[in-house]
Order: structure tokens, then C-alpha cells, then sequence
């Protein structure tokens, strides 16, 4: 069966301050990547944690159509904040993300699925060092190895490309992409770059002020509309190619 996700008016409340309301999704499907965009502070990091278990808040998720059970690799979240204070070296921190909520003993297998995250990600010349010698983007290549190395049904991703340069942005995201396709991972990432949504969103969800006002196919949310009401710029989407389309900026809007 395929993996589903479906939220239904969920919200996030900070003591008595609500700073997410009514998010209502259709059903996220496995195999596709649901890009979560809009702007700074606009509540995105909240629906996040609220999906992944760490804040209360109204509403029902609903994985698989039922409610989400505690266990591992039901949902992995990999925060934005990917600073680390730990002894461990790279490749003892993705084994016991892998042996998070499972049984203590080391398998063959557990090896083995550590070594093909690495080598997809490319870090494998990293292994043996330690986090704390590491600069922000590889600490970042290696909280998407933890989350990875899971076999996640449900993959929440907040900025996981944000201190990588464009050439590895494009790899990663490639990546990810591929492993939601191969293995029918639900994947939603928040993301600030479009042209990047463009290239490997399925389906894109605007948060703005603590609400959605949209969710649906790339080609049918990200329009100059969008760029207008919700980033204040002017700017349109050309067709480069069949497949290829891009956010073009003309200019900033006058703010009233």
C-alpha cells in the first residue's frame, strides 16, 4: 500500500498565542515531494514540528488514514537548526539514527543501509570524523543521512539545502526526489528557492501569516499571482523547455 499523509485543520498554539490554524491538505501521496514555501515566519517550521509529534495543537493527521503510532520509521523530521554538540563521528552518528527505537544489536543490514546513505550523499570521505569538526553544509548532509538512513514513510524536511552550494543543492534534492519515487517515501520540504520547487516538487503548499492559501500542483500555484500577493515582487514563469520551467524576477512591488 502506498503511504499517505492527509492533515485536517491542524493548527499549532504557543500558550495562548495560535500561530498555525486550519491546515487542511488532500491527500500526500507517496512517492511524491510536496514543497512547503512562503516567507520567513510565516509558520512553516511549526507545521512541521506539529506533523512530526513535537508540539500539540488542533486538528487530525493521519497517516495511512489512521491516526500516526509512535514507532520508528513511521515519520522522520530533520530540523533546520542542524548544529550539533557530540563526541560521535559521522558514521557512528547515522547508526544510531538507524537503531533509533529499535533494538540495540548491529545487523549486517544496519551496516549496509549506513554505507548506501553515505554513498549517496557522497560524504563517505567524511565517515571517521567527528560532527564537531565539520562545516555547516556537511553537519547538513549528515542530518539528511540520519533521517535517511531510517527508511522513513514520512520524510519532513525543513531547509535541508539551505548551507549547501547550487552544485550540491542540485545533487541533493536529485536524491531525494529519486529515493521518494524508488521506495514511495512521502516527502515535504520546505524550501525558499522556486526554480529549485520547480525542478522537484510534485506539489507545492503555501503557508502565509499562519494559514495556507494554497495547495495543489507546481504549475497551478506558482504563477505571478503568487509571486505578487505573497513575496511582493513582480516577476513571471517562462517555459525554457518541455520539462523545464523558471521563476523570472523583474522587480520588487511598491509597498503600500
Amino acid at each position: 500500500m502506498v503511504t499517505s499523509l492527509q492533515l485536517t485543520d491542524v493548527g499549532v498554539r504557543y500558550g495562548k498565542q495560535e500561530v498555525l490554524a486550519g491546515v487542511t491538505t488532500p491527500e500526500l501521496k507517496g512517492g511524491e515531494v510536496t514543497a512547503v514555501i512562503g516567507p520567513n515566519a510565516a509558520g512553516k517550521s511549526s507545521l512541521f514540528r506539529r506533523i512530526a509529534g513535537l508540539l500539540d495543537g488542533p486538528g487530525s493527521i493521519r497517516i495511512d488514514g489512521a491516526a500516526p503510532l509512535p514507532g520508528p520509521g513511521q515519520v522522520c523530521y530533520m530540523p533546520q537548526d542542524t548544529s550539533v554538540n557530540t563526541v560521535l563521528t559521522v558514521y557512528e552518528s547515522v547508526l544510531l539514527a538507524r537503531k533509533q527505537g529499535a533494538g540495540r544489536k548491529v545487523t549486517d543490514m544496519d551496516l549496509e543501509e549506513v554505507d548506501r546513505v553515505l554513498h549517496g550523499l557522497q560524504i563517505e570521505p567524511i565517515s571517521f570524523k567527528g560532527l564537531h569538526e565539520l562545516s555547516g553544509g556537511q553537519r547538513q548532509l549528515v542530518s539528511l543521512a540520519q533521517v535517511l538512513v531510517r527508511d522513513p514513510k514520512i520524510l519532513l524536511l525543513d531547509e535541508p539545502t539551505s548551507a549547501l552550494d547550487l552544485h550540491r543543492q542540485v545533487e541533493v534534492l536529485a536524491l531525494i526526489r529519486s529515493l521518494a519515487k524508488e521506495r514511495g517515501i512521502c516527502v515535504i520540504l520546505a524550501i525558499h528557492d522556486l526554480n529549485q520547487v520547480l525542478r522537484v516538487a510534485d506539489r507545492v503548499m503555501v503557508i502565509d501569516a499562519g494559514t495556507m492559501v494554497s495547495c495543489g500542483p507546481v504549475d497551478r500555484v506558482i504563477t505571478p499571482t503568487l509571486l505578487q500577493t505573497i513575496y511582493k515582487v513582480e516577476g513571471r514563469i517562462e517555459q525554457c523547455s518541455r520539462l523545464c520551467r523558471h521563476v523570472i524576477i523583474d522587480g520588487p512591488l511598491a509597498r503600500m
